[in-house]
């Protein structure tokens, strides 16, 4: 059968020929056609993407970036916990990936949330987030990881002509190695305590106050001071010394006997007799990457290095009340061997034993 037929009649007749409805209506429901079949494929396509890639709610504070390449934004994780110490997790070792990258030192990145990841994120706290040593704590709060998984740049406070040089922040206790505008490395440090003291010492030979082939002992004061101002490197000695501030670990000099020495003890606060103490492990590779006259920068928040230039440190003293006599109830204790341990200093028998390590 063929297709209907519309019968028009010529425009001079008196009217058309019966239009069947369906003839009548056809472009309008042709039209109604193209309009449904447009939007089904609209809706297909937008469910079809729906179901394939559902959406996601990002709660970082940064931008998008490269999970895990250095110097970018970290956002393939979250933090929803507060990290304490003796934590272990994924986001542990996530903290210390993050903080490996960006030239700070955790330690071993083992997940677990202890003393050598604190004194990094207590690093991380003074150079990036600015927060001084009387304000920093021990954990890693989700605005901290935020913060740490961000966009972190760290660049020198100062250029100076030699090749790498140093940049020591005594309110923040921070240090942080150039080569160049390049970082190496940001550390912790405790600087000294500024209070007096007086102490019965052992002092190496070829250190400051000793002369002789032996070590020797006395009785010392002095002032537990670290100057601000612009030093150079000029002696290093390797393995643990003895000298008149102190137990020290690969200590490299740059000011009349202060040095840049590691240590067991790098607490939160000041507490060496002067010198900058570093975690004994980063001291293990410290000295090495630096050269002698090297320049070092010591910010103290009062003034600024360039203020101060080159100004020793406070000069120590004999202390008067010191004798190496004892009384005849005391006990002699025979000599032991020199080890690279701590020394142990056994009162006399009189009094209870007390054992004490003292660094610079």
């Amino acid at each position: 059968m063929s297709e209907p037929f519309d019968p028009w009649q010529d425009e001079s007749g008196p009217e058309h020929a019966h239009v069947p409805w369906h003839v009548q209506w056809r472009s309008t429901m042709i039209a109604a056609l193209v309009f449904a079949t447009v939007v089904g494929i609209v809706v297909y396509q937008r469910d079809h993407r729906s179901q394939s890639a559902p959406l996601t709610t990002s709660t970082s504070t940064t931008a998008p970036g490269v999970c895990g390449t250095p110097n970018q934004a970290i956002t393939c994780f979250s933090q929803s916990r507060i990290i304490r110490r003796g934590d272990r997790g994924e986001d542990v070792r996530r903290v210390q990936q993050r903080l490996k990258d960006l030239h700070f030192d955790p330690g071993y990145i083992d997940g677990l949330y202890g003393g050598d990841t604190i004194m990094a994120v207590w690093a991380f706290q003074g150079v990036v987030m600015k927060r001084s040593k009387d304000v920093m704590v021990d954990f890693v709060t989700p605005e901290v990881w935020d913060i740490m998984r961000g966009d972190v740049a760290i660049s020198p406070r100062r250029q100076p002509g030699t090749p790498q040089h140093v940049e020591i922040d005594l309110p923040t206790q921070t240090m942080t190695v150039f080569q160049g505008q390049k970082l190496l490395l940001v550390t912790h440090i405790s600087s000294g305590t500024g209070e007096q003291w007086c102490e019965e010492v052992t002092i190496d030979p070829g250190e400051e106050g000793n002369k002789t082939k032996e070590p020797i002992k006395k009785g010392i004061c002095g002032e537990a001071k670290t100057p601000g101002g612009i030093y150079r490197f000029y002696m290093r000695k390797l393995g643990q010394r003895e000298s008149k501030l102190g137990t020290m670990w690969n200590p490299v000099y740059f000011n009349f006997g202060l040095a840049i020495h590691g240590a067991m003890q790098v607490p939160a606060q000041p507490a060496s007799h002067g010198c900058i103490r570093i975690p004994i492990f980063i001291s293990e590779y410290f000295p090495v990457m630096v050269k002698y006259n090297d320049r070092v920068y010591i910010w103290d928040g009062v003034k600024e290095p360039e203020e101060y230039g080159s100004q020793p440190p406070p000069w120590d003293k004999d202390d008067p009340n010191y004798t190496t006599t004892t009384s005849s109830t005391s006990t002699t204790v025979p000599s032991t061997p020199r080890t690279t341990v701590p020394k142990v200093t056994v009162p006399p028998a009189t009094t209870p034993a007390v054992t004490s390590t003292t660094a610079g």
